[in-house]
């Protein structure tokens, strides 16, 4: 039996073990700590344990949603994954394999990542237990490159790597990326692009977000995706970024309409001295939680 973290360490605090053991949890919160091809700020390996760590002082209960969530199916935390001679395709592969544990337990898996080439490995691992659904990347950057620095298992090539697996995409909030990848969106019918300069004018952007996705979805959080103000802690930051309020109704609508089936959260690189970062992603998590627990039923 897998074994989970305790309240000293696992997400939020969790006083009860009803709530927080393997057994017992429906989520189960993966941290990820992968970085090996980050380009100019690193540090992105510290993102899964600052983000469990500040979530110990995120209230239990959701105002919002009037509700304890973890309540409801409780959360368990798992030990950070050992990358220790894993890099690229063992790296990811690797990844793939453990989620895949995970899913085969029919946990619904919560990824903390690092760079997001982890995320190659997420989808892979869910590719085996859903069948016909597409991926909501919340991202500054397209990551639709073929290589990058001749890496194919770079953070800036994973969608392309995803894309290659026959998966659809919408991506939301891009503002930065080579002219290979406006060519490549222009030209795909599997992906949809809302580039952030879009969304400031169009009031309706997150309904045909949601148009635009299959029934079921698998959300991927870049935290470069967020304006830089509520965002400062990110490998490369990039201005005109999404921000919480618009954010959070867009992934209420999913949540609502479609089939969430799993989600990581990856590209946190704290900054010393600074933990607005990390408690916002800490939250984010345990809402979009909520989100889920909330409508699953309605939906059914």
């Amino acid at each position: 039996m897998i074994k989970a973290l305790g309240t000293a360490q696992n997400f939020l605090g969790i006083p009860e073990e009803e709530f927080f053991s393997y057994a017992n949890s429906h989520y189960v919160i993966q941290q990820v700590p992968y970085e090996y091809t980050s380009s100019y700020l690193s540090g992105s390996d510290k993102g899964p344990a600052a983000i469990v760590r500040a979530s110990q002082y995120v209230e239990l209960y959701d105002e919002e949603l009037d509700m304890e969530t973890y309540r409801k199916a409780g959360i368990a935390t798992l030990k950070p994954l050992d990358f220790k001679g894993r890099h690229d395709k063992k790296a990811v592969d690797f990844i793939e394999e453990q989620t895949s544990l995970l899913l085969k337990d029919k946990k619904f898996v919560v990824s903390l990542g690092a760079e997001h080439t982890v995320t190659l490995g997420f989808v892979k691992a869910h590719q085996k237990f859903f069948k016909n659904f597409s991926v909501l990347q919340i991202d500054a950057h397209s990551d639709l490159r073929e290589a990058y620095h001749s890496n194919p298992y770079s953070h800036a090539s994973v969608m392309k790597r995803i894309h290659d697996l026959g998966i659809p995409l919408v991506q939301v909030g891009i503002r930065a990326q080579c002219i290979e990848e406006a060519q490549l969106i222009k030209k795909s019918k599997s992906i949809h692009t809302y580039y952030a300069h879009q969304i400031r004018s169009n009031s309706k952007w997150a309904d045909k977000v949601v148009a635009d996705l299959s029934d079921n979805v698998y959300v991927t959080i870049d935290a470069d995706g967020f304006d830089p103000s509520i965002m400062p802690a990110v490998g490369t930051a990039e201005p005109n970024g999404l921000f919480w309020s618009e954010t959070l109704n867009m992934l209420q609508k999913v949540a609502s309409q479609k089939n969430i089936i799993g989600f990581d959260i990856v590209e946190c690189a704290p900054a010393k001295g600074s933990i607005l970062s990390e408690f916002t992603l800490a939250k984010l998590a345990y809402r979009l939680i909520g989100y889920i627990e909330k409508y699953k039923k309605k939906r059914k």
